[in-house]
């Protein structure tokens, strides 16, 4: 037996946490919606195991700012800030561009993301939720995977949730343009998300690569994220977060996915705990339908025809 293999069975045995996670100097990784929330805990832990960091973040002021807040706890932090805007097609290739630049990509970690939100769209005319919490990955993801492949052993990680086990692609309806559920939707989102972290897995396969794909979903987690949430409910999180991960413990299935020895192409990590709401990481299952190999593809096609991006897999 392998020394990756040991640690990946002690690790599913007890959980992994961010005290895991092993040296990452000289690697380089990505992580969208760094400045608050998942992404900035798993930017900092990254960053404080030696990775140069880019931190992918719509706002520069935000993102300065979570810059500063890292640097003051670890002072020889390598941090790039890059403007991201997942809404937006221009703004996500201008971000692949500067990313590009960069010897090498280890770690891709898709994390931004909404939820929730009332029925908008982006600017490039997607239903928000849809966009940004796939479109804009799909593409990102595209756009930086010569850099990702010609990396040995490169990690690409999608963000989903629990929420995907509910979700169902409306294909008929994919712009929201007949009728709007906002959970719908964002559970629409996140399967997306399972899907096309199983499908890039199945196509770099079959090139033959050392890149994997991996999925990961934090549980429930104490982050902005939520700030959609109705009234009512809001008023009862001081009594729920008990029972929720931190936003550092949240980002532990991510940091896993991205770090951990062993990790396969086309695993699921999530909380241990409760159902898969807390906990620290270890693999999990995502639902039947997400492995749906027909509707995989399907949305895989329809993300290049709606983007305009092929990732030549």
């Amino acid at each position: 037996m392998t020394t990756s293999m040991t640690t990946k069975m002690a690790i599913n045995m007890t959980g992994f946490t961010a005290a895991d996670v092993p040296d990452q100097t000289g690697k380089t990784m990505v992580v969208t919606g760094a400045n608050t929330g998942l992404g900035f805990e798993a930017a900092k832990t990254l960053a404080s195991k030696g990775a140069r960091v880019l931190l992918g973040c719509r706002s520069q002021s935000k993102a300065q700012a979570a810059k500063d807040k890292i640097l003051a706890a670890y002072p020889k932090a390598d941090l790039v800030i890059v403007e991201l805007d997942l809404a937006s097609l221009a703004s996500i290739q201008k971000a692949a561009q500067q990313i590009n630049q960069e010897l090498r990509l280890d770690v891709l970690i898709n994390n931004a993301g909404i939820m929730v939100p009332p029925l908008e769209y982006t600017q490039d005319g997607f239903e928000s939720q849809f966009g940004v919490n796939h479109l804009g990955p799909f593409a990102l993801t595209s756009l930086l995977l010569d850099k990702i492949r010609a990396t040995p052993n490169a990690r690409i990680v999608s963000t989903a949730s629990i929420a995907h086990r509910k979700g169902k692609i409306n294909f008929d309806d994919i712009n929201a343009k007949k009728s709007y559920r906002a959970w719908a939707r964002y559970a629409q989102s996140k399967i997306a998300n399972v899907y096309f972290g199983y499908e890039l897995q199945r196509r770099l396969n079959a090139k033959g690569d050392d890149t994997i794909s991996v999925v990961a979903h934090p549980g429930v987690a104490d982050t902005e994220l939520p700030r959609y949430i109705p009234k009512p409910f809001m008023l009862m999180m001081p009594v729920l977060k008990l029972f929720f991960n931190s936003a550092e413990q949240g980002a532990w299935p991510t940091l896993c996915a991205a770090t951990m020895e062993g990790v396969t192409g086309g695993e699921y990590y999530g909380p241990s705990k409760r159902g898969e709401i807390a906990g620290p990481a270890i693999k999990v299952k995502s639902n039947r339908r997400s492995h749906n190999e027909a509707i995989a593809k399907k949305l895989w096609d329809l993300s290049i025809e709606m983007t305009g991006v092929h990732p030549n897999l």
